[in-house]
């Protein structure tokens, strides 16, 4: 049921778009950049981006930052509120659970080809960056590979240990989107409202991390941590949020795939 999902999961033209359009705007922002050679002051947002003119192999970290705030979670709660909501909308589910296909194995098979496409979708970002970096903003002879956020050197083998760093931390910041999206996709027919619904939820996490008056709760939002990932480009490492990151994308994840095992193995079907 696995590689059946993650066939179709290949051939739907909806997986590479997705993926293409993530990738275009971190390359149209560097290519602005190249011919302009204007860019943003430094310490301004997004991050790493006033640092490309002078080596673009940041480039993935500014494009990380790009992507992160809207279009990454865009993507993986479109993808994720279709899971179940769109077979059951195109009539397919109810066929689907006629063969011997259990619902919990089912919805394994929807969540593996999801966080597939979550990787994917962040590699491509990275690599493509990279490369796009590279061949954009060459880095001057002699020069270190990078410099941290702290101010110190960074070499090479370092500068794409602590991009790969981020790149998996920023597909586990995506697990909470994609649960939210999974559980709520058990719950309607209509994959647009699951996606939307997913979104909602992200969006009033993101006003309530920057309301003083929420204080209380801040610190337990799924999206309040999903930055934490620049402290990779620190020297040393601050692992303080990134392990509270970590953990919070833990919980939220295994809260809502639980909701959605438990909602979709007892309902009923009728498309």
């Amino acid at each position: 049921m696995i590689a059946v999902e993650l066939v179709k999961l290949v051939r739907r033209p909806r997986t590479w778009v997705s993926i293409v359009l993530l990738c275009a705007l971190p390359a149209m922002v560097a290519i602005f950049l190249a011919v302009t050679k204007i860019g943003p002051a430094p310490g301004k947002e997004p991050a790493f981006l006033s640092a490309v003119l002078a080596n673009g192999s940041l480039l993935p970290a500014a494009a990380l930052a790009l992507v992160l705030p809207l279009f990454l979670p865009v993507a993986v709660a479109v993808m994720a509120g279709d899971s179940i909501a769109g077979e059951a909308s195109s009539g397919m589910l109810r066929y689907l659970l006629m063969r011997p296909v259990g619902r919990t194995r089912l919805l394994l098979a929807k969540l593996v080809a999801l966080l597939v496409f979550m990787v994917a979708a962040v590699v491509a970002v990275a690599v493509s960056s990279y490369i796009l970096g590279r061949a954009l903003f060459p880095a001057q002879p002699g020069a270190a590979a990078a410099v941290s956020v702290s101010g110190s050197p960074l070499t090479t083998t370092q500068l794409v240990l602590r991009i790969c760093a981020a790149v998996g931390y920023v597909a586990v910041s995506m697990l909470a989107v994609g649960a939210i999206g999974l559980f709520l996709s058990t719950l309607t027919d209509s994959s647009l409202g699951a996606a939307l619904g997913a979104l909602a939820a992200l969006v009033a996490s993101e006003v309530l991390v920057t309301l003083d008056a929420a204080g209380a709760v801040r610190t337990y939002l799924p999206t309040r941590y999903w930055f934490a990932w620049l402290d990779f480009f620190r020297d040393p490492i601050l692992w303080r949020d990134i392990d509270r990151g970590l953990a919070i994308q833990a919980v939220y994840t295994a809260v809502f795939l639980a909701l959605a095992w438990a909602n979709f193995a007892t309902k009923d079907i009728t498309s």
